[in-house]
């Protein structure tokens, strides 16, 4: 397809994961493995495609009350992960972000997120946002201590510069697999206006087509931003402006 008209920021909801590997008689593992596997190939699509920032679901705050062996397993596959990955993902021009409360992480895990971050911080290609134990209203809570602590008042725009995701601009495009229709506490202060694509594929599932086919459902959305048609007929709004 021809990319005439691509989001710059696209967010993901992975999910599906595990109901891929309950398909296939699998452990529930197996579907992370793979899904580690999506994303490798979702990133390289992003940036041939033009896609300058890729955020990602990895792990929410939520999920910590899934059972403790899959917890534990997916701790264990995302420090593998890392460790096995940072050094293409910094030939690749990727620059990695964790997003997240690292409060509770294992000393382990949180050493691997400040060495991916570190290895590939000069990186400027594409930026991959990572969101590892977020949650969007734990984004927001903190965001305002930040501003109390600070003395300053509550506002929108001084909220926007202290919200974890201040380094990009608000995702453009708000992807979810796996046929669920919500949002899941992600991202809840950035998708104010971003575009959502809901599609049944599982996350393991998701390949360029299926990338292709949510920019092309992007490509014919109007993006008004509370105005009216007409008025962006006569007076063009910047994609990612409120």
């Amino acid at each position: 397809m021809a990319y005439e008209k691509v989001p710059h920021h696209i967010a993901i909801v992975m999910d599906g994961n595990g109901r891929w590997a309950n398909k296939r008689f699998l452990p529930r593992i197996a579907g992370h493995r793979q899904g580690v596997e999506s994303l490798k190939r979702c990133a390289k699509a992003c940036d041939a495609r033009g896609i300058r920032v890729l955020t990602v679901f990895a792990f929410s705050s939520e999920n910590w009350k899934r059972p403790t062996e899959e917890v534990s397993g997916l701790m264990d596959l995302f420090a593998m992960a890392l460790a096995r990955e940072v050094n293409q993902l910094k030939k690749d021009g990727v620059q990695l972000h964790f997003v997240g409360d690292r409060r509770g992480l294992s000393p382990r895990v949180v050493r691997s997120m400040e060495e991916g971050e570190a290895a590939t911080a000069s990186n400027n290609r594409l930026i991959l946002n990572a969101c590892f134990n977020y949650g969007g209203r734990w984004d927001i809570a903190q965001a305002a201590q930040k501003l109390a602590d600070q003395g300053l008042p509550i506002t929108e725009v001084n909220m926007n510069q202290v919200m974890s995701m201040a380094h990009v601009p608000d995702p453009d495009l708000v992807i979810r697999t796996g046929g669920e229709h919500r949002i899941s506490n992600f991202l809840l202060w950035q998708a104010a206006y971003s575009e959502f694509f809901f599609t049944d594929v599982f996350w393991p599932d998701f390949d360029e087509a299926a990338l292709d086919q949510a920019i092309a459902s992007f490509a014919q959305r109007e993006r008004r931003f509370g105005m009216t048609s007409d008025q962006l007929d006569a007076e063009p709004t910047s994609a990612g402006a409120p």
